[in-house]
């Protein structure tokens, strides 16, 4: 984390479970019930927007959001990645990188809509590990 806004909650928070970081960002496992696997990238200082980027490091930032998707498809298998970057609530830039599956609760709507079923999707029981040691090996550091 680092020293950014007062009150934002990425700048005092870590966000979910590291399962990653770097001096520019750290990726964090979200603890949501429903959508297992949700991940979201941080970058790390408080900025909103990614044109308050340099394209270098709007690049890199990009680098591991696409790092973190191929992961979750590799050790999960979604029927589809959702990657949203929507900050309406908390504007300090992240990506949010969902895998959703057919028979999930809100499918095909997106995770915040209407839902339309019950159901979780149901991944191998050591996922988190493995996801863990995927993502570390398709980053750097």
């Amino acid at each position: 984390m680092n020293s950014g806004k007062t009150g934002c909650e990425l700048c005092v928070q870590v966000g979910g479970t590291l399962l990653w970081q770097d001096a520019s960002c750290r990726v964090v496992l979200v603890e949501d019930a429903d959508y297992p696997g949700f991940c979201r990238v941080i970058w790390r200082q408080h900025v909103k927007e990614m044109t308050d980027l340099s394209a270098a490091d709007r690049a890199h930032l990009m680098d591991i959001v696409f790092a973190v998707e191929a992961a979750i498809r590799e050790v999960l298998q979604p029927d589809k990645i959702n990657l949203a970057s929507l900050g309406n609530l908390t504007p300090h830039l992240h990506w949010h990188v969902i895998p959703r599956c057919t028979h999930d609760k809100h499918f095909p709507q997106p995770i915040w809509g209407t839902a339309q079923r019950e159901g979780t999707p149901l991944f191998p029981p050591d996922w988190q590990v493995r996801l863990k040691e995927c993502v570390r090996s398709r980053l750097p550091g």
